[in-house]
């Protein structure tokens, strides 16, 4: 289970800070073209224009989520408030990819992909933890 975890944590981590980065400050313009077959530069300049500054904004929100999680994997894993944190943040992004299924249908099979990613990982990464506060009184 400790590998396990590991894996899903990093790998999962490692995406976000990889996307967040990418996708803020390097090229979201090929985020569209790749996940969503969307050419940005066939609308006019003011949609263009405020949909990327909040894809852009929204990719920063991600990597900081990133790089708090690897500046903080210690306390991630030995303080239950940030055991939580971030299981409910991993939780939020998974909730909000079922509530389009929902609402919106069904997406692309690489964003189908990273929904059964990111489930088996937070079921993952919370049995480990689960586990591990067991075996210890941690606060």
């Amino acid at each position: 289970m400790h590998s396990a975890n590991y894996f899903f944590y990093y790998a999962y981590i490692g995406l976000v800070i990889v996307a967040g980065f990418w996708g803020a400050f390097i090229n979201p313009y090929f985020d569209y073209r790749l996940l969503f077959s969307f050419d940005t530069n066939t609308l006019p300049d003011f949609q263009r224009i405020n949909m990327m500054s909040q894809y852009r904004f929204l990719r920063a929100i991600e990597l900081g989520f990133g790089i708090f999680a690897i500046l903080c994997v210690k306390i991630i894993f030995t303080e239950k408030k940030f055991n939580r944190l971030f299981l409910f943040i991993m939780s939020a992004g998974i909730l909000s990819r079922i509530t389009s299924i929902v609402m919106d249908g069904i997406p692309g099979g690489l964003m189908l992909f990273f929904l059964g990613f990111e489930v088996v990982g937070v079921v993952v990464i919370y049995l480990y933890s689960r586990k591990l506060f067991a075996q210890h009184v941690i606060t």
